[in-house]
């Protein structure tokens, strides 16, 4: 089973859906800006990663004004209070949880490769970095 937190307005985040079920998996889709997180969501999902807090962050969203300095624990009650401040999409499978920036990070997680002619919103291909 693969789990995408998806944010429909991103075209990353479309791409890596899109990535998924071209592999002929169809993912769990959590939007995560309607359903938000919790502390402990975000610390295991974090942890699995391995990013920090910081690294996770989504610094260009207006809600991250103020956040420059701001510690571990600061930056996850903000991420709880305001979901768009944890950047997207995290993708969470058998073979590990990342942040799939850029997309083709999620190759990586994938059970099956893709089609040989599947292409991103842009048109380019999508190829293991």
């Amino acid at each position: 089973m693969i789990v995408i937190h998806h944010n429909p307005k991103c075209g990353t985040s479309r791409n890596v859906l899109a990535a998924i079920r071209a592999s002929g998996t169809e993912p769990v889709v959590i939007d995560y800006l309607s359903v938000g997180w919790t502390r402990a969501q975000l610390l295991g999902m974090f942890a699995a990663a391995g990013l920090t807090p910081r690294e996770a962050l989504r610094g260009n969203a207006p809600e991250a004004d103020g956040l420059d300095g701001a510690d571990d624990e600061t930056l996850i009650a903000a991420m709880v209070r305001h979901p768009v401040l944890v950047n997207r999409p995290f993708v969470c499978s058998p073979r590990g949880v990342r942040l799939c920036r850029p997309s083709e990070v999620v190759l990586d997680l994938l059970e099956a490769p893709l089609p040989p002619d599947f292409r991103k919103e842009d048109g380019k291909p999508m190829v293991q970095s």
